[in-house]
């Protein structure tokens, strides 16, 4: 890698691709060139994500002057062209799910291991400076005894009849829709903050539009689990893509016997904390922040912090590691992309298997 600026390229000129790319050239990198779906999208891609110039095909981006690669391309395509980047030499920011299936994940893992390279995965919600500092809280026991955790994250941007994208179709989205794009995130957020994984769930999916631009739809709208952690703790989470007037609302609730404690990432600048005298509301600022939580805080106080910066944060994190070799805490790498694909894997076997209680690991 060169001593001057981080050099990247761009893979995919749709939302995420503009949120990479802003994400990039924030952080100090030049986006030398991106890709879209097609070669005559490469201008467009180019002036969405900020590059310099569009280049036609994938290969072309590889052999340019480029230290990383962003893949924001749908999901069955991850795995090629994944690949393809680290058999190069180049450093990977790969979207979520970082595969459609458990093996194909694991084989992206061990790629990247064995070229020695940095290759993360945006579980982006990590980096909300009131997640960490409920994670500092429950590290320190301020929670007791946790005794449950529950949530959902809701949206309804597929809620009616004619809504259609490219991940309802299984072939290009993977066998699992909703709780691969937005169940993952919840769990990853949830054992990100507990340090407890999950061991075994008991769910069941339901697709309520059976058909979508004249297609019959075979991925899940959406989908609920129960579920154990390692340490015994019990929990719930409901996850929807047609739940009308729901957004974009992850809620996460740790109870616990001395303290317990909410988090919104539609309200991300406070933090609830519930105790059995009273509650509170603790708003996002740098002067009572923890360390860790201070550390990924990007404005003042009352000066709303969200989405994008937390994007923002996971890809300085990431260019801090290609930089340094040093891996900054909380940076989710393609092992966290294999869990996810683990647990999303034991969310379909149990479906499949009317709620059995399977475990995630088997």
């Amino acid at each position: 890698m060169s001593t001057d600026k981080l050099k990247v390229g761009i893979v995919g000129g749709g939302f995420m691709g503009r949120v990479h790319g802003r994400s990039a050239l924030v952080g100090g990198a030049r986006v030398v060139g991106a890709i879209g779906s097609t070669p005559d999208r490469a201008k467009a891609a180019a002036e969405a994500t900020g590059a310099d110039e569009g280049f036609a095909t994938l290969d072309d981006l590889l052999a340019a002057d480029i230290d990383l690669v962003h893949v924001c391309t749908p999901n069955s395509t991850h795995l090629p062209v994944t690949l393809k980047a680290l058999e190069v030499g180049k450093h990977v920011i790969c979207e979520k799910p970082l595969a459609t299936n458990v093996q194909d994940a694991a084989g992206l893992v061990a790629a990247a291991q064995e070229a020695g390279l940095v290759a993360t995965v945006p579980f982006v919600y990590r980096y909300h400076p009131m997640v960490r500092e409920l994670r500092t809280r429950v590290a320190a026991g301020d929670a007791g005894i946790i005794t449950s955790l529950h949530g959902s994250y809701l949206q309804d941007w597929l809620a009616g009849a004619d809504d259609d994208n490219w991940r309802v179709d299984d072939a290009a989205g993977g066998p699992s829709r909703t709780f691969a794009d937005i169940g993952s995130h919840w769990c990853d957020l949830t054992e990100f903050v507990t340090g407890d994984r999950i061991s075994q769930v008991s769910a069941q999916t339901r697709t309520v539009r059976s058909q979508r631009g004249g297609v019959d739809v075979k991925t899940e709208d959406l989908a609920t689990a129960q579920f154990r952690t390692e340490a015994g703790v019990v929990g719930t989470v409901v996850v929807s893509q047609v739940a009308a007037g729901r957004k974009n609302r992850l809620y996460l609730e740790v109870s616990g016997t001395e303290s317990s404690y909410g988090f919104d990432q539609e309200d991300p600048d406070r933090l609830w904390v519930g105790h059995r005298a009273a509650s509170q509301l603790l708003t996002r600022d740098p002067d009572t922040l923890s360390p860790p939580a201070a550390r990924v805080n990007r404005l003042p106080a009352g000066h709303a912090q969200g989405y994008q910066d937390a994007f923002d944060s996971f890809v300085a994190d990431t260019y801090a590691a290609v930089r340094g070799g040093d891996r900054p805490d909380g940076l989710p790498d393609f092992a966290a992309g294999a869990r996810s694909a683990r647990l999303v894997d034991a969310v379909l076997r149990s479906a499949a298997a009317d709620s059995a209680w399977v475990d995630v690991d088997a």
